[in-house]
């Protein structure tokens, strides 16, 4: 804290005693850490930093969002009337996924009793540097899909009119499944509902959601399934874009209603599905094409109008009879139109299902050549990689070796040259070493004449002597 303040304040009057054998100072008011907090973060330089614009949230005064990167995140806040003049100046809003390029510093809100504080990028100023890399991975994604064909088996699929069950996945306490039930409700709907729940945001919900659609497509009853969640910022809607659940969604048999987000929001799971729907009541009425409580109405009107001419002769018996027969033509006729196109069909139906196999074989085969081949360079590399520690541990051996033969006779022969230069053998020779009273060795005559008195040095000792020639 004294980092953060030029003077120390006060310690708070009603904090009482601080923390016992602490070395730290203190202990302060909160909101007076919190102010002397934000004036340092104030203090910081000025920059510019760019990334991908998420979970932009405009409020009465003040305009937030994300600026992201794949290396972190940063929350951003702008006054709302800041905002209106850069929107001006680009010429457009900026949206969820944009490019940009802030200006701006550090700052703090240190929050109240009722008011929780937060940090943010204060923005002064916004350019659009163009779309964001998320976006322009989700088209990469969906280009994708739609050059391998996934994005049509679900629209080929027949959805019943009337179904019995019908499969549902969406979070256990979101407002979608309310939804849901409220528009099944209003169109009369009695038959099953079978819950599939699963997280709806952050990066386990795609897995989580993959897990569940095969969980509901294993259930013989469930004719359709509806995936439910609100609306949200395209950072939140982001795990109904992953590839692994929308090629899950793509190879079901069962038709996929999708209804994520608002009708503003589009994920690649709105391409992939049979239907895309903007609300999860529009899902319900699009499950359930027949107005039950409308086809209930019309049945008892039907049934009280016949009932009131019950008493009446309505045919004559050869009119009957003709009609009876005309009937059994009709349904002769219908039975074996239904045959004739039902074998039509299964004829069409093997072509795919052989080129399924012929496809799955295929990709059998490959996978046991690269299990295999991957198996042989692992013990290939495991035995080159063992050759190589070999040799590695004979050279370390070999150089150990000869380090402990060559050194001592390296140390042997330096310690010889050593001996050879040593001053004391040199004496020992028959020399003298000529000394001035202060131990300092004199090498010419004209140094001991000025000298004067001196000190012969010998192997055995030193003697002094004085110069006498001038």
């Amino acid at each position: 804290m004294l980092d953060l303040m030029s003077t120390p304040p006060a310690p708070a009057p009603s904090a009482g005693e601080g923390i016992p054998d602490s070395e730290l100072p203190g202990p302060f008011g909160v909101g007076e850490y919190a102010a002397a907090l934000r004036s340092r973060l104030r203090e910081f330089a000025r920059v510019q930093l760019v990334g991908e614009l998420v979970n932009l949230r405009p409020s009465r005064a003040r305009v937030y969002f994300e600026l992201r990167d794949a290396a972190g995140a940063v929350p951003c806040a702008v006054w709302l009337r800041d905002w209106e003049a850069m929107v001006a100046r680009a010429g457009a809003p900026p949206g969820d996924g944009m490019q940009v390029v802030v200006a701006g510093g550090c700052d703090y809100y240190p929050g109240s009793a009722t008011s929780s504080p937060g940090f943010s990028f204060a923005v002064s100023d916004l350019r659009v540097a163009g779309e964001g890399d998320l976006l322009a991975r989700i088209e990469r994604l969906r280009k994708r899909l739609d050059a391998e064909g996934l994005l049509q088996p679900q629209k080929l699929l027949a959805r019943p009119p009337l179904p019995r069950s019908i499969g549902v996945v969406t979070a256990e306490g979101g407002k979608a499944r309310d939804d849901i039930l409220a528009g099944l409700a209003r169109r009369g709907w009695s038959g099953r509902l079978v819950w599939g729940f699963a997280p709806v945001q952050d990066r386990h919900a795609a897995p989580a959601i993959a897990r569940v659609l095969g969980d509901l497509a294993a259930v013989a009853e469930v004719d359709v399934v509806i995936i439910a969640r609100g609306g949200g910022s395209l950072a939140d809607l982001l795990c109904f874009c992953d590839e692994t659940l929308c090629r899950t969604v793509a190879l079901l048999d069962v038709p996929v209603i999708a209804s994520v987000g608002h009708h503003t929001d589009r994920t690649l799971l709105d391409d992939v599905a049979a239907v895309s729907c903007s609300t999860p009541t529009h899902a319900a009425e699009v499950a359930v094409a027949i107005d039950c409580l409308r086809a209930r109405r019309d049945l008892s009107t039907a049934a009280t109008r016949l009932r009131e001419h019950a008493g009446e002769p309505l045919l004559t018996a050869p009119r009957w009879l003709m009609l009876s027969r005309a009937a059994a033509r009709l349904r002769q006729h219908g039975g074996q139109a239904v045959l004739s196109r039902a074998r039509h069909l299964t004829g069409l139906s093997r072509a795919p299902e052989e080129h399924l196999e012929r496809q799955r074989a295929r990709l059998h085969q490959h996978l046991r050549e690269i299990r295999a081949g991957s198996r042989r360079r692992i013990e290939s590399e495991r035995r080159v990689n063992a050759q190589r520690v070999l040799v590695l541990k004979r050279k370390t051996d070999a150089s150990l070796i000869d380090c402990r033969r060559r050194r001592p006779q390296e140390l042997q022969g330096l310690a010889l040259a050593l001996a050879g230069h040593d001053p004391q053998r040199t004496l020992e020779r028959g020399y003298a070493l000529v000394e001035d009273l202060h131990a300092t060795p004199l090498s010419t005559a004209a140094e001991a004449r000025r000298a004067q008195e001196v000190r012969l040095r010998f192997a055995d000792g030193s003697l002094g002597a004085r110069i006498l020639e001038p």
